[in-house]
């Protein structure tokens, strides 16, 4: 049976491939399935750095959810209806509710990133995207909501007003909007997106993973905090990098003038 999922691993980077593109890479269950399973390996390989997550094809990064097999789960009796979350259904927890993934996740976004696939890019550190890519949530005009934790973030990420605006019409963005709100990182034409995208990734290694893992996990735990409880929290990658052998490699590598050797412990 064709898996749904490529998954490679190389020079402490993942790279994860949604792998439908004749259906633009639509997640059905048994993709959530494959990708909590890659979740769990990239979440735990201490080898692996930071992730690089992409669609195949040349159509769409995602279009979200299958809808052709959610509709024929509809018709199920007494079939129970999806609200926010995934708990307890196959993929669970999927990537838009691991919370704690300290690694870093860069989204390298062609095409199409409508509802579920709009919402893995949201849930990624650092997202690049080609000049074509048009980003939406239209649950709303298919009678669902975006679950996938689509209203919560987009409402964080991007102006309150704007994000409603989008949520309750379904309208789309252009890769140009999507930069001029902050959700993208850095747009690019098609055929410089792969170059940008492994940027991104040399200048993230250039840094030491404990770094990387602490500065994430302070500024996603700290950002609902007053300035003074964020200074004063515990966060537990801190802690780790604090007492690493990168945290003494990095100021010795710049006295004696010579680049990092990073071990990530």
């Amino acid at each position: 049976m064709t898996e749904r999922v490529r998954y490679e691993k190389r020079d402490h980077v993942a790279y994860v491939m949604l792998d439908r593109p004749a259906v633009l890479n639509a997640m059905d269950l048994r993709m959530h399935e494959e990708l909590a399973a890659v979740w769990d390996d990239f979440e735990t390989d201490d080898d692996i750095w930071l992730g690089v997550l992409a669609g195949a094809g040349d159509r769409a990064f995602s279009v979200g959810q299958d809808l052709k097999e959610l509709a024929g789960r509809t018709r199920w009796p007494d079939a129970p209806t999806s609200s926010f979350g995934s708990r307890g259904r196959p993929g669970w927890p999927r990537l838009t509710e691991r919370f704690e993934m300290a690694k870093p996740l860069v989204a390298k976004v062609h095409g199409y990133a409508l509802g579920g696939g709009f919402e893995l890019a949201l849930a990624c550190d650092v997202v690049v995207a080609s000049e074509e890519a048009t980003f939406g949530l239209p649950e709303a005009r298919l009678g669902l909501v975006a679950g996938a934790g689509g209203v919560f973030r987009l409402t964080r990420q991007a102006p309150y007003r704007v994000a409603v605006g989008h949520l309750i019409t379904g309208r789309s963005m252009s890769a140009t909007r999507a930069y001029e709100l902050g959700l993208v990182n850095e747009v690019v034409p098609a055929d410089q997106l792969d170059a940008c995208v492994d940027e991104w990734v040399r200048d993230i290694l250039a840094c030491a993973p404990l770094s990387v893992r602490a500065v994430k996990e302070a500024a996603a735990r700290s950002a609902t905090l007053p300035l003074d409880q964020a200074f004063t929290a515990g966060y537990g990658w801190e802690e780790r990098r604090r007492q690493s052998d990168d945290a003494r490699e990095g100021p010795v590598a710049f006295a004696e003038k010579r680049p990092p050797r990073w071990s990530g412990s």
